[in-house]
């Protein structure tokens, strides 16, 4: 993994988690030295994100990122398809929420950021071991959108309804 990629993903990890995330966990889970994190970490900050260090690791206060919701509709076959074209243009599925009737709100943090997130989704969901979350609502759902600007995520609406993904009268 690339130093840009591996700071993509550190801020998108620390966006997403709720409690402080230790530089050694963060070795762990990219591969690399304590040194690298504190190094991903310092450009980081330079580039707009307000991380603190605590005694229990990085938090992260602000992003300079951009967010949108996006309602969507679409069978499991076009998942992929859409997730693709998602992380393609440069945003991150951050989570998928969906309005039951009956138990509201559901959500699930998703988090994807590159293709071999998108296949590792996949393969896990058509493992047969569990469904789609937008299987109980008929494949209406939403998606997080992060990305690095209003214009990416512009991009990324006018993408899905060229694709015929946004679901009707959004």
């Amino acid at each position: 993994m690339k130093a840009d990629e591996r700071r993509k993903a550190i801020a998108n990890l620390l966006t997403t988690e709720q409690k402080a995330v230790s530089g050694a966990a963060l070795s762990a889970e990219f591969g690399v030295s304590r040194q690298i994190i504190v190094q991903d970490i310092t450009a980081l900050r330079s580039s707009g994100y307000d991380i603190i260090s605590t005694h229990n690791g990085y938090l992260i206060q602000k992003t300079p990122l951009k967010e949108r919701v996006f309602k969507v509709y679409h069978t499991t076959e076009r998942t992929e398809e859409e997730l693709n074209l998602i992380v393609d243009l440069g945003g991150t599925v951050v989570d998928v929420f969906v309005w039951h009737k009956v138990y509201g709100r559901m959500h699930a943090p998703l988090n994807i950021y590159s293709r071999a997130q998108v296949k590792q989704f996949i393969d896990g969901v058509r493992t047969g071991k569990s469904t789609e979350l937008m299987a109980v609502t008929g494949g209406y759902h939403y998606h997080t959108i992060r990305a690095e600007s209003e214009s990416v995520l512009d991009q990324i609406e006018k993408a899905l309804s060229e694709k015929g993904f946004l679901a009707p009268g959004e």
